[in-house]
């Protein structure tokens, strides 16, 4: 198993950058694809972007492509979300998640991931 710890969430204003960290517990880090997501009010949880257990490979959704990196410390067991540009569309919280160990795609459907942390609050203002 693994426990997420999301952190770095807060207020800012439209065009600002924010980086999300996500520490995990665990020894078998490397073993999980990861992603975020987001959820804001009245809407369904949504991806945002993901990577492989390696760091190699990384997926993300149209609306964030060119504004948002993923990244990945496997030594600090600590997965990022640098955001910038960021819109007042981008508000939500943000959730990290990890899926069962040894898979190969990285997903974008939040029902592949098994674990999920707690979440972290992105409010963008106009």
């Amino acid at each position: 198993q693994v426990q997420l710890v999301e952190s770095g969430g807060g207020l800012l204003q439209a065009g600002g950058s924010l980086r999300l960290s996500c520490a995990a517990s665990g020894r078998t880090f490397n073993s999980y694809n990861l992603g975020w997501f987001r959820q804001a009010p009245g809407k369904e949880r949504e991806f945002v972007a993901g990577i492989s257990k390696s760091g190699t490979r990384t997926s993300y959704a149209d609306s964030v492509k060119g504004r948002f990196t993923i990244s990945r410390d496997n030594a600090k067991n600590t997965v990022y979300l640098q955001m910038n540009s960021l819109k007042p569309e981008d508000t939500a919280v943000y959730y990290c998640a990890a899926n069962s160990p040894g898979y190969y795609i990285i997903y974008d459907t939040p029902t592949e991931y098994n674990y999920w942390g707690q979440g972290t609050q992105v409010t963008v203002s106009s």
